[in-house]
């Protein structure tokens, strides 16, 4: 049975890091496609240490989380590259889908609801497309919800460059589908 001290305890780090632990991660991150599995692997370890030493074993929350974060970044991708190294390996990532959440108005027609899904599949692979850098924009400005200067700061960009990224492509998604 879990602790509730612990529970309580990860909870309440989780809550006060997770947006800067994202952001750090996705700036540093290779590939977008790795940053939820680093994240979750950042706080299952966070979970292992404190259910091993202690709710009171983490002082300094912020310093603590970040530190798993690196540790977790820079594994993955020593293990990623000495793997490469054996094996010949495509990595294909079908978990990157984009899917249109809960339905609820009544009035939903089925038609949509596929048009949408193609449509959305369409930006997505156009993103995906995209360099690491446009990627990591549109992570950081969509799912974080961070803003242009906050994404500027964390990915040592200037404010415009950020916006340009994240204007023209979004012109260019526009564009690619009123084109369909």
């Amino acid at each position: 049975m879990p602790n509730p001290n612990i529970a309580s305890r990860f909870d309440e780090i989780y809550n006060s890091t997770s947006k800067q632990v994202l952001t750090f991660i996705t700036a540093k991150c290779k590939n977008t496609a790795d940053i939820a599995d680093i994240l979750q692997e950042t706080y299952l370890e966070l979970y292992q240490v404190l259910n091993k030493r202690g709710a009171d074993y983490v002082t300094n929350e912020k310093a603590f989380v970040l530190q798993i974060a690196r540790q977790k970044i820079s594994r993955y991708y020593s293990l990623l590259k000495r793997l490469q190294t054996f094996v010949s390996m495509s990595v294909t990532n079908n978990d990157n889908e984009i899917e249109v959440s809960d339905v609820q108005d009544n009035t939903f027609k089925l038609e949509d609801y596929a048009v949408n899904r193609v449509l959305l599949e369409n930006a997505r692979r156009f993103i995906q497309s995209k360099p690491e850098e446009t990627k990591k924009v549109f992570y950081l400005f969509y799912d974080v919800g961070l803003s242009i200067p906050e994404i500027a700061h964390t990915l040592f960009l200037s404010e415009s460059n950020v916006k340009n990224k994240l204007y023209r492509t979004l012109r260019e998604i526009r564009n690619l589908l009123n084109e369909r």
